[in-house]
């Protein structure tokens, strides 16, 4: 006998399919972009994390001076690229490896994360299956494509971290 997933719910969940997890996944990345721009980014600036730098008008500028103008913005561009990655990072980690198992898209479609046993996933399981996320993207998104043809529904950075995701 096949080890069954293990659920406190008596009704079996069913694999959640590709075109849900999109769905889940949109949303999620509203939620991120208002963590990011709205909350964080501010307060990064206001606490001198990321610098300010004043707009400039650069068709007003010698060719010397865009230069040196974009070699001042890069600390920002690093600083905000960093803080984005750290962000989603732990927004997907500590909720995927939380008592719900869901991100606040996952929750609204209702589906949730677990190993392929049905056990909740440890955060370092999840943030596996977040960097994981990196690969599915460098195969031109086929590793994300794959959730819509593997038997699992699972896509690359599932099949790396030995996760599903489950439709309730």
């Amino acid at each position: 006998m096949e080890n069954q997933p293990i659920f406190s719910d008596p009704i079996q969940p069913g694999y959640a399919g590709f075109w849900r997890r999109f769905a889940a996944s949109f949303i999620d990345g509203i939620v991120l972009w208002l963590i990011q721009v709205v909350l964080i980014s501010p307060l990064l600036s206001r606490l001198g994390i990321i610098p300010v730098v004043e707009p400039v008008e650069i068709n007003d500028l010698s060719d010397e001076e865009k230069i040196r103008y974009f070699f001042s913005i890069l600390p920002v561009v690093k600083s905000l690229l960093l803080t984005m990655a750290i962000t989603g990072w732990l927004y997907y980690a500590l909720l995927e490896s939380s008592i719900r198992q869901s991100t606040i898209g996952k929750m609204a479609i209702g589906l949730f994360v677990t190993d392929e046993e049905g056990h909740r996933i440890s955060f370092a399981r999840a943030s596996a299956r977040y960097f994981g996320k990196y690969l599915s993207s460098l195969t031109l998104l086929i590793g994300y494509i794959m959730a819509g043809f593997t038997a699992k529904k699972q896509a690359l950075h599932d099949k790396i971290a030995k996760t599903l995701v489950w439709k309730k």
